[in-house]
């Protein structure tokens, strides 16, 4: 059995930023799209926030201010924008986000990960569809030589969920709080414009900067200043 990549890869189909850094990591390194794991994060419903916090976790997600999501709206059609690249602003009724990440845990499963996700950013972000709605994850399901159904109902499988609460889990164990977010060894990206810095670190792994190696054995010690708040703005 092929040893299970180490640098990770959190997105959410939820995201414009994770779009745009996915399609920007698949023009310029595709070749590294296979040698990730991709782990998807969602605000969870009611019954996988419950599971969550059973088992010790807690939810990232935070309802934001109308003036950050102004802002969103403003920079991601400025960026589109410049890039040339298409895009139809979708519109969310009542998503239950659990419906198309999951379906991304069974496409992967059948080594469909990253076209499924290629397809739901498409269907969201270029064609401004419901990705929440059943009938969409089927038809990108169909488009992919999947069964249809089996992607659409991802989200009633116990085991599928009780796999999508351990991708929880794993957001907060490596301390992600946006998205996408790029972790590989000690060194951790947020955002957009830090995915050439991840890609470096993938290519050429090296001792993160704000830290120490204790000893040869590369293991690190972490000098960081929390002596006040807000200092990252």
């Amino acid at each position: 059995m092929p040893e299970e990549p180490q640098a990770k890869f959190f997105f959410s189909l939820r995201s414009p930023y994770s779009w745009l850094s996915y399609l920007r990591f698949v023009e310029c390194h595709g070749d590294l799209v296979h040698k990730l794991r991709w782990i998807p994060t969602w605000e969870p419903d009611g019954s996988t926030e419950s599971a969550l916090r059973a088992v010790g976790g807690s939810v990232v997600y935070t309802e934001m201010s109308r003036a950050k999501n102004l802002y969103i709206l403003r920079d991601v059609t400025r960026r589109t924008r410049e890039s040339g690249t298409a895009m139809k602003w979708p519109l969310d009724r009542q998503p239950v986000w659990e419906v198309p990440h999951l379906a991304y845990l069974r496409a992967h499963d059948h080594g469909r990960g990253a076209e499924y996700v290629a397809a739901a950013y498409r269907a969201r972000w270029e064609q401004g569809r419901d990705i929440c709605d059943r009938s969409t994850v089927a038809e990108i399901g169909e488009s992919l030589g999947l069964d249809p159904d089996e992607l659409a109902t991802a989200s009633d499988d116990p085991g599928l969920r009780e796999r999508g609460v351990r991708c929880l889990l794993e957001v907060g164990a490596e301390e992600v709080f946006g998205v996408p977010f790029f972790v590989t060894g000690s060194a951790r990206f947020w955002g957009v414009d830090r995915l050439e810095e991840f890609v470096e670190e993938v290519r050429s792994p090296r001792v993160s900067s704000g830290s120490t190696a204790d000893d040869e054995s590369g293991r690190v010690t972490w000098t960081l200043d929390y002596g006040h708040a807000g200092g990252c703005g």
